[in-house]
């Protein structure tokens, strides 16, 4: 299943995640998203979202100057 993609660095909260939850609401039930970001507050806001939505966050990792957001949309 391909992996979509996402680059929210240079975006401050709560831009990261409404980015996030606008184009997961195109995506099919299992599918998942890569979303790139440098906000500090995407560190909490993230997983927060994730739990409200019912989706799965995956996996985070850094990648040199970011932080990589691995997100599977939910049913």
């Amino acid at each position: 299943m391909k992996t979509h993609e996402l680059d929210a660095t240079g975006l401050l909260c709560p831009l990261p995640v409404l980015k996030l939850r606008k184009r997961l609401a195109g995506l099919a039930p299992g599918e998942q998203i890569a979303m790139r970001a440098d906000d500090p507050a995407a560190i909490i806001d993230v997983p927060h979202f994730c739990a409200e939505a019912r989706h799965t966050l995956v996996e985070t990792r850094e990648e040199e100057d970011a932080q990589i957001y691995l997100v599977r949309k939910g049913n």
